[in-house]
This record gives C-alpha cells, structure tokens and sequence, in this order.
C-alpha cells in the first residue's frame, strides 16, 4: 500500500468504525438499549476510538498523533471492560459478548501496532 493520504485510509480507523458499527446495533435493542448509562458510555467510548485516531492523524505532527493513539488504545480498552458489564448482567449472549471482545482487541492491536510505528519514526528524527 502507498502512502496514507487521510485518516479513511488507516486500517486501524476503518476497524474502529466497524467496532462502532457493531456496538450501535447491539445496544439498539433488548434491555441494553433501556440501561442509558451504560449504553451511552460504550458508545461514546467507541466513537472516541475512531475520533481519536482521525483527529491525531489530522494534527500533523508525529508526537501529537502518537499521543491521540494513546487515549485510542486506552478507549479501546474501556469498551472492552463495559463488554464484560453487559456480558455480566446478560445484555449480551457468549457469542455475542465474544465477536465484539475480539473485534475490539483486534482493533487494540492494530492502534498499538501502529502507536508503535509512529514512535520509531519519531525516535529516528
């Protein structure tokens, strides 16, 4: 692949709007969907993924990306924990529970494999 030209390109962004996607259409129905407090707080958690990583990548500078893909990584982390919630008080199924824990650590990977890119480059200027 070429050059990244916008934050559209990155893989990592593109799997934390599928990741957004899919926790907007679980917490859309059932009992999930009337627990505001938390309903509200994953999904901001989720949005917060992918607007961390598009507005670091809009910066311009290295060190303020690497910082943005910091509290990405770390709002990936927080959807994982509300996860286990919804799981530990059955809004979720197993499977259900398991397909977005993976899609979220999936995308956890791929925001600390590219955090950890943008730190060489920085450590090679």
């Amino acid at each position: 692949m070429g050059r990244v030209e916008k934050f559209e390109d990155l893989i990592a962004w593109q799997k934390a709007r599928e990741l957004t996607k899919q926790i907007y259409l679980c917490t859309a129905e059932g009992a999930f969907a009337k627990d505001f407090g938390l309903r509200d707080q994953i999904r901001r958690a989720s949005v917060s993924v992918m607007s961390n990583i598009a507005e670091g990548f809009e910066r311009g500078s290295r060190a303020e990306f690497h910082h943005f893909l910091v509290i990405a990584k770390g709002s990936c982390a927080e959807v994982r924990s509300q996860l286990y919630i919804a799981k530990d008080v059955d809004y979720l199924s197993d499977s259900e529970c398991k397909k977005l824990m993976d899609l979220a650590t999936e995308v956890s990977r791929i925001i600390g494999g590219l955090r950890a890119s943008i730190q060489k480059q920085r450590d090679a200027r």
